[in-house]
């Protein structure tokens, strides 16, 4: 299993978080529980299309959903690498009845295509072959048939579509499926795009359920002041100083500008240096509180040497008596001479 699925490797990160408050917004969408499949498209190539249906797939195993993720995007599916599934057979396989080999037929039992990965309650429909015609096989009667007995079979099925700007296959599914997740890429995404692509699959009858943003980069002091204060990457930062909260931000940031985001990161590298900082920050805090112990027992015996007023005062005095003798000379002597 690769490390993109971040929900599964690390569920206390701040992006887990994110994805869990994904799943409870479309579960608060699904009152009547009639929100049973849903697409996860995107504008162009690059935009995290598949890595927020995979990790979106594993939250609602986690909430104890029995889920099924189907890769859609028979032209370049990815998800059986994601999971470390079979490629084939798949959707391709099922949907045209071909068989993996030439000479055999396909089965027709949707069981035999349907693989269980590592996570519990989530499954897995590779994409299969590279068909030369995926749209028609999406517009097949073997597609709806697909969708109603996988929602008869499961609590949630997420459809991992192609870039609906490039293709029409996510187009066409918009109109089998309940809802559909839109997937944009911060600072990458153009509006125009984006609006026309919505444009298309309100036009088609599909309906939309929110956009997602990827890719967002995020501060070191955002992403410590996550709900988890208490994971690792955020105790560590503190633990380490200065050096580890820079290597905070850049796992943060790299794990929402990249898809494969790995937790060996730097700050896991250098949490084995954190006992010795804080042995020595612990040692400087002695240092510091038996300093202040000694300075303020010494302190009222440096008052008491420093009786600076006393002397100052007795040297004005003589220093006055001095100046009182020379100006009585003097007026003696004046006196003398005017006698």
């Amino acid at each position: 299993m690769r490390k993109e699925l971040i929900v599964h490797q690390d569920p206390k990160s701040p992006i887990s978080e994110i994805f869990r408050t994904l799943r409870t917004n479309i579960q608060f969408m699904n009152t009547k529980n009639k929100l049973k499949t849903i697409l996860v498209t995107s504008t162009l190539p690059g935009e995290g299309k598949s890595w927020v249906s995979s990790n979106l797939a594993v939250t609602f195993a986690q909430a104890k959903k029995k889920v099924i993720i189907v890769d859609a995007d028979m032209r370049k599916g990815r998800q059986y690498s994601i999971f470390d599934a079979l490629p084939r057979p798949g959707l391709s396989n099922y949907l045209s009845g071909i068989s993996v080999n030439e000479d055999a037929e396909a089965s027709e039992d949707i069981a035999n295509y349907i693989q269980q990965t590592e996570i519990d309650n989530l499954y897995l429909i590779s994409a299969g072959n590279i068909p030369p015609n995926p749209s028609e096989l999406l517009i097949s009667p073997q597609m709806v048939d697909l969708l109603e007995q996988l929602k008869e079979m499961f609590d949630v099925v997420i459809i991992d579509g192609t870039p609906s700007q490039l293709v029409t296959d996510s187009l066409i599914l918009t109109r089998l499926v309940d809802s559909t997740v839109i997937v944009t890429s911060s600072n990458e995404t153009k509006k125009d795009d984006l609006k026309r692509i919505i444009n298309n699959i309100e036009n088609v009858g599909g309906k939309i359920a929110g956009i997602v943003v990827n890719k967002i980069s995020m501060s070191s002091k955002k992403y410590e002041q996550s709900y988890y204060y208490g994971s690792k990457t955020t105790s560590k930062a503190k633990s380490t100083g200065k050096k580890s909260n820079k290597n905070g931000y850049n796992r943060a940031s790299s794990m929402m500008g990249t898809r494969n985001a790995s937790n060996s990161s730097p700050a896991n590298k250098n949490s084995n240096k954190a006992p010795q900082n804080t042995k020595s920050n612990v040692n400087s805090t002695n240092k510091t509180t038996t300093r202040t112990k000694q300075s303020q027992e010494e302190l009222p015996k440096a008052l008491k040497k420093e009786k600076r007023p006393e002397k100052k005062e007795e040297i004005s005095i003589e220093k006055t008596n001095d100046i009182l003798n020379q100006i009585n000379e003097y007026l003696d002597k004046e006196k003398k001479k005017l006698s």
